[in-house]
């Protein structure tokens, strides 16, 4: 199966997820860790679940599926226990254009949820396209093993000396080169990190008016 992999932007938007048990909480946990605003429809649900919607962290009807309910949300997840519910949720999803995932059941996806490796902005994503998620978070588990805790902040340090480089150098394959040897280097925030001078000294030979780096505030 040929899957398109990107990185979607749900801030704020809609998001719906019909079902309230333990496949539903997991989905709607991850809507919310990407800031999506989040509607649960299910007659009953975990405690989780029901101490989100009492902090007003996520809308909680308390009721069974309606045919409708999905108009206006960006993206749903049919997250019951009972596969026709799912389905029929699915296809109100295609007939209005929405983004949908019917959880452990392949042919009713648009979009799987792939398992995640987090670090700040850090995030590597496995995905089996649904053939085997016990597989992805085997692997999840490898690669979290592997990868230092505090690579988030050190991705921070490299994102912010980026920017940097990009406002004071042209784009040209110097800057590039310059981009990519830092994201082999130790970043930090300070003004004298050997990295911070490397890309400060290329500049000087590289320039755009001004033709040095902005000084950091510390």
């Amino acid at each position: 199966m040929d899957l398109f992999p990107i990185f979607l932007k749900i801030a704020a938007r809609p998001c719906i997820v019909i079902g309230g048990g333990n496949l539903a909480e997991s989905k709607i946990e991850s809507l919310q860790a990407a800031h999506a605003r989040v509607t649960v429809i299910a007659p009953e649900a975990r405690p989780r679940i029901a101490e989100l919607a009492a902090g007003g962290d996520i809308d909680w009807k308390q009721r069974e599926y309606l045919a409708g309910d999905l108009t206006g949300h960006f993206l749903a997840v049919a997250a019951t226990n009972v596969p026709e519910v799912n389905r029929a949720v699915y296809a109100e999803a295609v007939e209005k254009n929405i983004l949908c995932n019917a959880v452990d059941d392949p042919p009713f996806c648009d979009f799987y949820f792939p398992s995640v490796v987090r670090r700040g902005d850090l995030q590597i994503a496995i995905s089996t396209a649904g053939s085997s998620p016990a597989l992805a978070q085997q692997i999840r588990k490898e690669i979290n093993a592997q990868l230092p805790l505090d690579a988030g902040d050190w991705l921070n340090d490299l994102g912010n000396l980026r920017r940097e480089v990009v406002q004071a150098e042209p784009l040209n394959e110097q800057r590039r080169w310059l981009l990519h040897q830092l994201a082999q280097r130790e970043v930090c925030g300070f003004e004298q990190c050997p990295s911070r001078v490397m890309a400060r000294q290329h500049a000087l030979t590289n320039p755009i008016l001004p033709n040095t780096l902005p000084e950091k505030k510390s």
